[in-house]
């Protein structure tokens, strides 16, 4: 280790540690930054406890611990000791601990302060996996609040070091360089004809044939390296071909990163876990399949579904560093050297699309009600936060009030002390409550571990089969279990929590596997919808699919454990069979009883039925004989802001009003201000049906929305009446198609020479002008226009029908009058 490259620059490194207290390590891989920096900083003064370093990833996490104690010539577990999830070497000697992200977010939660440790290095955190992004604002809260002289290093590849410098309040940010030997890139371009194994197998081939060393093949997924692994025992057979994945035993995994010992050469078939951290002994040729698989969250759909993406420019340079990191390597894409810097420069930060539901959790514990208030590179985004705290609220680990998304229950408080999702860990709590935790618990670490017990989609046959399998994988996945299990009767017990769920079950018998399954995942109790059992209704309201070859297709019920794809059909991975039976004993406390309100098109009604639901399961439905006058009235009322005013069954006088409301612009009679004002004005008269609202009450009730001074512009802006010059009043018709108008005689308009308006601004009045019989001459909306125009043709044509009234040349210069020539002349006389 004495001739690593990360020395050259470890007295600054530590100048910087000793004088501001953090900063920012970018070493290209094969520096030594990994296993050289936590055990440089043990004699340090200010370095009396334990030095924390943070892998993203267990195999690599047991891999650093056991590289460095071999440097010191010690084993595992004493100076240097690791802790994972299924594994552990420490002791009260150790003094470097590397550890996974999301156990140090678990210690860090039990104790804020880290008493006992003295600084915190995060390794590769350019993954920027979501566990690292938090626990790396929960140091920095740490350090800034309680432990100012706790060190930390954040320690990368590839990252954008000032970034994080900032975040850490303006660090040092020191640079390395890497041990580089040379590298060759060979782009083979891809195949979409053919399958990813047969392209890798090809490839592989290749390699095996023209390089020497041990080869790395990247692959997105187990199910790829098995297939692939299959096809090369077929095509390259007594080739040492080794699986590398967390899902390997870790001695698989220990022989996939060392050279083998009989001096086989080795094909290592790895996920993304071995692109950084590790470093693969013998390796010096790199194929990479240019994919990867990430997980992420469809909050419609609310799962977390593996999705596979094109492996970013960063991801692709890492993984082909690993064939130069112990002399020249060469390095086999499965893309076109053209199409490289098309692809995305970084991956896309988990924290944008992951279930926050955890960091959500984690940061109530914290008393963080708003998340803005740590440090982060990017911000968690709103929608997932207020899908967490939804799905947090249904579990009772939340409040449903109280600050941006509710404060921590009792309840949320021991979940958040499990080391797990929050659904699992409620369940993992449930089931202690129950006397039931060491199902529960197994049933939490099946549904995180991949292939345990086989690959069926049946979660209780897959428990069964588990719990008779003697493997060491699954040995060690039985202590994890009980150690949560224990864990979870011990938080029962000192919490209270679940106390009543405790009591109220003492009656109810042993609990099935599958219920303790629903405790934890309510929203994901299913009801098949066809006779195939290949539509599923949840309880939360999505839709998903099933195989109908399955064996779970034939369940009239299951709860979900794991579902994929998109949100619309989300095709379910695995679940466990539930009995109608079942549901009623177990969960009665969920199912409800309640009043449903549906618009009833051919009816025209509001229908009420009862019913009893579990979530949005309809277990059965009828006709509510009595429903709450209120609801319906709601219901009716929020049917009208859907649809709008034109299905209120207004009167011919409420629309005359609403009508000349508009051209006086009443702001009270808008359409803007009746919606917002429904309850107000509209709801004292809703009935079950809207064709039962009594229009003179609502021809009422909008004439009582007018102020004083509103009817007064009403009056003069748009009156109901039109008085002729002849003082005979006629009625404004403002349905009119034409617009609003008045039928009036001709002979009542004589000496009007100004045609009348109405509104604002102001508007012609459509005048229908009619002969003395009331039948129409014309219409016309310009009065003066007409005297001086078609007036000429009425006149000469009336003349002779109605010789006995006037029919002037000029009527704008006459008297007006309705009566006929001789009594208006003998009126004039007297």
């Amino acid at each position: 280790m004495s001739k690593l490259p990360v020395y050259d620059v470890l007295p600054e490194l530590l100048g910087a540690l000793n004088e501001s207290g953090a900063a920012v390590l970018v070493a290209p891989p094969g520096a030594g930054k990994t296993t050289a920096m936590a055990p440089a900083l043990l004699n340090q003064e200010w370095c009396t406890g334990k030095v924390i370093l943070l892998s993203p990833r267990r195999v690599a996490a047991r891999a650093a611990a056991e590289r460095m104690a071999e440097a010191l010539g010690e084993k595992p577990g004493e100076t240097i000791g690791y802790l994972t999830r299924l594994d552990s070497r420490t002791s009260s000697r150790t003094r470097v601990l590397v550890m996974t992200e999301a156990i140090f977010v678990a210690s860090v939660l039990e104790d804020p302060e880290l008493a006992g440790v003295s600084a915190i290095l995060f390794d590769e955190a350019h993954e920027r996996h979501l566990d690292s992004d938090l626990g790396l604002a929960l140091a920095i809260e740490c350090r800034d609040v309680l432990r100012p002289e706790l060190r930390l290093l954040v320690m990368s590849a590839t990252i954008d070091g000032a970034r994080f410098a900032h975040l850490l309040g303006g660090a040092p940010v020191i640079e390395s360089e890497g041990r580089a030997y040379p590298l060759t890139i060979r782009w083979l371009g891809s195949a979409p004809e053919k399958r990813l194994e047969d392209a890798m197998a090809s490839a592989i081939l290749t390699a095996w044939r023209e390089e020497k060393g041990d080869i790395l093949a990247f692959l997105p997924g187990v199910s790829e390296i098995n297939r692939l692994e299959t096809l090369l025992s077929q095509r390259l057979p007594g080739a040492l071909a080794l699986p590398l994945h967390g899902q390997c035993e870790p001695q698989m995994q220990r022989a996939a990163i060392r050279s083998d010992p009989q001096g086989r050469r080795r094909i290592v078939l790895a996920t993304a876990i071995a692109e950084t951290s590790l470093t693969l002994e013998g390796v010096t040729v790199v194929v990479d399949s240019g994919l990867s698989r990430r997980a992420e969250f469809d909050r419609v759909a609310g799962v977390t579904r593996l999705v596979t993406h094109r492996a970013s420019r960063a991801a692709a340079a890492q993984r082909a560093g690993r064939a130069a990191r112990q002399e020249p390597g060469v390095a086999y894409r499965l893309w076109e050297e053209a199409a490289h810097l098309g692809r995305p420069e970084f991956d896309s930060p988990e924290i944008e699309t992951a279930d926050l539901a955890h960091l959500t959790l984690v940061l109530a514990q914290w008393g963080s009600s708003d998340p803005a208030e740590l440090a982060w590179l990017d911000p968690p985004p709103a929608a997932s936060l207020a899908a967490a705290r939804a799905k947090l609220q249904t579990l009772g680990a939340l409040t449903e009030k109280g600050g941006a998304g509710g404060q921590i229950t009792p309840l949320g408080r021991a979940i958040a002390s499990l080391p797990m999702d929050p659904p699992q860990a409620a369940m993992v709590l449930y089931g202690a409550a129950l006397g039931e935790a060491q199902t529960a618990a197994r049933l939490a670490l099946l549904l995180q571990e991949r292939g345990l017990g086989g690959r069926s989609d049946d979660l209780i046959s897959r428990l069964r089969r588990w719990e008779m399998d003697r493997t060491p994988r699954s040995e060690a996945s039985r202590r994890l279990a009980t150690g949560w299990a224990k864990r979870g009767e011990k938080l029962v017990e000192t919490t209270g929590a679940l106390l009543q769920t405790r009591k109220n079950a003492a009656a109810a018998g042993p609990i099935p596997p599958e219920i303790l399954l629903a405790m934890g995942y309510p929203d994901m109790v299913a009801r098949r919808r066809d006779a195939k059992g290949e539509n599923w209704l949840s309880a939360g309201g999505r839709g998903y699919t099933l195989d109908p070859a399955s064996s779970l297709a034939g369940s009239e019920w299951m709860v979900i454990g794991d579902a994929q794809g998109q949100a619309k059909g989300a095709r379910i991975l695995s679940g466990a069979a539930l009995e109608g039976t079942v549901v009623e004993r177990w969960l009665a406390d969920r199912i409800e009883r309640r009043t449903t309100l549906r618009w009833g098109e051919s009816e025209d009604r509001v229908e009420a039925r009862l019913e009893r639901r579990l979530g949005a399961i309809t277990l059965s439905s009828g006709p509510d004989p009595a429903p709450c006058a209120d609801a319906i009235r709601a219901f009716l009322l929020e049917h009208v802001r859907g649809k709008g005013l034109e299905i209120v069954p207004f009167g011919k006088a409420a629309h005359s009003l609403l009508r000349r409301a508009r051209y006086a612009e009443l702001e009270a009679l808008s359409a803007e201000a009746l919606l917002a004002d429904l309850d107000e004005w509209l709801g004292p008269l809703v009935p079950r049906r809207l064709d039962g609202i009594d229009r003179a009450a609502l021809h009422e009730a909008l004439e009582n929305r007018l102020s004083w001074d509103d009817w007064q512009t009403l009056q003069r802006l748009a009156p109901p009446e039109f008085t002729s010059p002849a003082g005979t009043r006629h009625a404004i018709d403002y349905e009119d198609e034409a617009g609003p108008s008045v039928e009036v005689r001709v002979q009542a308009l004589f000496g009007l020479d100004t045609h009348p308006t109405f509104g604002n601004p102001p508007q012609a009045l459509l005048l229908k002008l009619t002969s003395p019989a009331g039948r129409p001459l014309q219409s016309t909306r310009d009065l003066p226009g007409f005297w001086r125009g078609s007036w000429r043709d009425v006149q000469r044509e009336m003349k002779g029908r109605y010789p006995r009234h006037r029919w002037p040349d000029e009527p704008w210069r006459e008297d007006p009058s309705l009566k006929t020539r001789n009594a208006f002349e003998a009126t004039k006389r007297t």
